[in-house]
């Protein structure tokens, strides 16, 4: 999307695409909007708008179609939702007249719409501030009255006001301490260190109060539900526990130590994570003492890899390796159908001379594993070292984010994306309110205050990057 954050081009698409017999919108937005209508005689060359008008004309589609009635809405100044000459025309809602609409219009010299395009210019044109465009995309996937009425709060800037007004006051009081390094030599003081403190508290407090409103607002999603799978003394107990920093799981060299479910929830990087360790993947005959034990324990196994969000098959990588000598049963299957989600986690690298990356830098054992293992994207990891950790983090995250994004819609999207700018502005803060304390020096308070305006920008976006309007934008569908 970032080739278009500073066009101007005129886009178009449909809007509502509605059944047979009732209205269907096509919308329209761009600095040639009134050209093109023109163009297609929807309106009088000598009466051209000047404002705000409805216009009931007709529009000639050609064969097979010919002219059909429609209803022109024309904003021909900038007094736009996106801030941008634009226009609507509403036609009866058939989809493939309303496609025949939009090819005409494209052929005029429209192009067509990206998705969530309207809205990111609206955003661009200070229409709209990036929670306020998150709010759109909160309305259109509200599925119950208590989630719309949270979306058109955000909508309405119950979530962006507070943030401005911390910013914009920061701003002030960063003006002032600047201002005073700047006449360091004059011993004028333009904010004194007591009410600098007094008021950097003030706004930790404000924004401590909003990172609690976006964790209220996230509260109704479910965390990450991650399992972990594998044969018998794979390392899962040991991988929950060192993801967990907990000893939650019994650890032992005797295989077949976990038999329940353990699951431990972890907080990581402002995302919620719902750890299962499983037992080993194992069959016992019948005529066995621990029968009876076994088989409950492998069909509640198998039950939390049904409801994974993601599963961790844990293969002992040493048991890949040519240098161990030692042979290798791959996990069986089970009726979990692999997903894009699901990772092949090699334990206990820290076991092998020269650790590997991947299944791919253990040739030989990678030889007897089943396909659906080895097509598997996998990391290496060490619980004992910790090697492979961050790494595996990553990934959990990574899947997190996307999670959140398909999960959560506009609203609660907003909490995913700004949880950690908020956290990092209020850690500045008190940086900044320490250094004052202490009088390390205001180029050292007026450093974290930046710091922290910046992060409150990116919130609210008045500092963006292509990345972040990526993200925000991508979810929406086109037309929006």
């Amino acid at each position: 999307m970032s080739d278009i954050i500073t066009a101007d081009d005129t886009i178009v698409a449909i809007a509502s695409p509605l059944a047979p017999a009732r209205r269907g919108i096509v919308r329209m937005s761009g600095e040639q909007v009134l050209e093109i209508l023109e163009k297609r005689s929807l309106f009088d060359p000598n009466d051209r708008p000047q404002s705000t008008r409805r216009i009931e004309t007709t529009l000639d589609l050609g064969s097979p179609l010919g002219k059909v009635d429609v209803s022109v809405l024309v904003w021909p100044t900038r007094r736009s939702y996106t801030g941008q000459p634009s226009a609507e025309l509403h036609v009866i809602g058939a989809l493939p007249l309303l496609d025949a609409v939009v090819a005409n219009l494209i052929e005029a010299g429209a192009r067509p719409a990206r998705p969530g395009e309207f809205t990111m210019r609206a955003f661009l044109a200070g229409r709209l501030d990036l929670t306020q465009a998150e709010a759109v995309l909160g309305v259109i996937d509200a599925e119950d009255a208590s989630t719309l009425e949270r979306a058109l709060g955000q909508l309405a800037g119950n979530l962006s006001r507070p943030l401005q007004h911390a910013r914009d006051t920061l701003l002030n009081m960063l003006a002032d301490v600047e201002a005073g390094l700047d006449f360091v030599d004059e011993d004028i003081e333009f904010i004194e260190d007591n009410t600098l403190i007094e008021r950097l508290g003030d706004l930790q407090t404000e924004l401590t109060q909003a990172a609690a409103q976006l964790r209220e607002r996230n509260s109704q999603h479910t965390s990450l539900n991650v399992v972990l799978r594998g044969l018998p003394n794979a390392g899962k107990s040991c991988l929950l526990n060192r993801l967990s920093q907990s000893e939650t799981a019994i650890v032992a060299d005797e295989a077949g130590t976990t038999r329940d479910l353990i699951t431990v929830e972890v907080e990581y990087e402002g995302h919620t994570f719902s750890l299962t360790d499983t037992a080993g993947l194992e069959h016992r005959g019948q005529d066995e003492p621990d029968w009876q034990v076994m088989s409950q324990a492998q069909l509640q196994a198998n039950r939390a890899v049904q409801h994974a969000d993601v599963c961790l098959w844990c293969i002992d990588a040493s048991d890949l390796s040519p240098e161990t000598g030692s042979s290798f049963t791959p996990p069986k299957s089970s009726d979990r159908k692999r997903t894009a989600t699901d990772r092949v986690v090699l334990t206990k690298a820290d076991l092998l001379k020269s650790p590997p990356t991947g299944l791919d830098s253990l040739h030989a054992g990678s030889e007897s594993l089943p396909t659906e293992f080895r097509s598997m994207p996998s990391i290496a990891v060490s619980s004992v070292s910790g090697e492979g950790i961050d790494e595996l983090w990553k990934v959990l995250i990574s899947i997190a984010q996307q999670h959140d994004s398909n999960e959560t819609g506009g609203v609660m999207g907003t909490a995913a994306r700004c949880r950690d700018s908020l956290r990092q502005s209020i850690d500045h803060l008190g940086t900044a309110i320490d250094a004052t304390e202490n009088q390390i020096g205001h180029e050292i308070v007026a450093a974290e205050m930046r710091l922290a305006v910046n992060q409150l920008g990116e919130v609210t976006g008045e500092v963006y990057t292509d990345d972040i309007l990526d993200r925000v934008f991508s979810r929406f569908c086109i037309g929006k």
